[in-house]
């Protein structure tokens, strides 16, 4: 089968796609012939080897669409021929097949794609752990979504908006607001506009009470100026370090809540995809696709995650 393969961590170019073999399915584990594989930004840090490094060599990716080929020894949820995204693999997504966990795979509904299966996994999880796992998001509040344009703001804007939260989102272009705009936000600002979170917190008549963050080195500290009392901001991603005033958060008793997908418990990982199961049955949650990419342009993929504005989910099709 033809698969990406890393034999060395550097630039999206030392990706290739290469045949390779692939065993059978062992106790407790199933084959998946993959239909469509989801590019996220922590694909991009583990090629580079900044962090969670794997051994050498590998297959990168978590997240695809597709049907189970064959189930091994034990495996009792999923049979050949079901219809499944995953949330993890043993071997790698970006491939034309992946060997699973059974924990790692989910039923994709039949009002879902393949591709829009392949946009669930990291970003859908993140998203509904950022909020309610970490942040305790309640109905009534305010919830401002940075960056409410990519795989995880699109959901967190749609899990927020379905929860009866008041969404407010920040986009870089007009295209990025009306989708914003589309997906459930009230209201969405210009982030590269100075000002913008000034503007967001006059909307929010009750005060901004929870910030979803995805660049807490360039933001943290503006964001703790505009949180209400008793505000939360959950700093899902950082490149870099951040300078803050602590008396921001001594004032109003606020709290800086980090996260990571990687530290949910399995009970916390059941939960948040029967959650977002629902959501998918009841159409109150639509994964958006950006861009679809041929396998062999992953290298691309993952160029645009990080250069360009984001605008639904970058995916890539064996």
């Amino acid at each position: 089968m033809k698969a990406i393969r890393l034999h060395e961590f550097g630039e999206p170019e030392v990706m290739r796609l290469e045949d390779i073999g692939l065993r059978a399915p062992g106790p407790g584990e199933a084959l998946i012939n993959i239909k469509a594989v989801g590019v996220n930004p922590v694909d991009t840090y583990i090629r580079a080897g900044l962090f969670y490094a794997k051994e050498l060599p590998f297959t990168p990716g978590s997240d695809a669409g597709g049907v189970v080929e064959a189930a091994g020894e034990g495996v009792t949820r999923f049979k050949p021929g079901d219809r499944v995204y995953t949330a993890g693999t043993i071997t790698g997504a970006y491939a034309e097949k992946a060997l699973c966990k059974e924990s790692q795979l989910h039923i994709l509904p039949e009002s879902l794609s393949f591709a829009q299966g392949a946009c669930v996994g990291v970003p859908y999880a993140t998203a509904y752990r950022a909020l309610f796992q970490r942040g305790r998001a309640v109905s009534g509040e305010t919830v401002l979504i940075h960056g409410a344009t990519g795989g995880v703001g699109i959901a967190a804007v749609q899990l927020a908006r379905a929860a009866g939260l008041t969404v407010i989102g920040t986009a870089g272009t007009e295209d990025g607001r009306a989708l914003a705009l589309k997906e459930g936000a009230h209201f969405v600002v210009n982030h590269k506009v100075n000002g913008h979170l000034s503007e967001a917190a006059a909307f929010a008549k009750g005060g901004l009470n929870l910030m979803i963050e995805f660049l807490a080195n360039a933001n943290l500290s503006a964001d703790l100026k505009f949180l209400a009392k008793h505000g939360r901001v959950v700093v899902v991603g950082s490149r870099g370090t951040a300078e803050i005033d602590p008396r921001d958060a001594m004032s109003r008793d606020l709290d800086i809540r980090g996260m990571s997908l990687f530290n949910a418990t399995e009970a916390e990982l059941a939960s948040i995809h029967a959650g977002l199961l629902a959501g998918f049955e009841n159409g109150t949650l639509r994964p958006v696709v950006g861009r679809e990419l041929p396998l062999k342009d992953a290298g691309r993929g993952h160029h645009e995650i990080m250069e360009k504005s984001a605008y639904g989910k970058i995916i890539l099709v064996p």
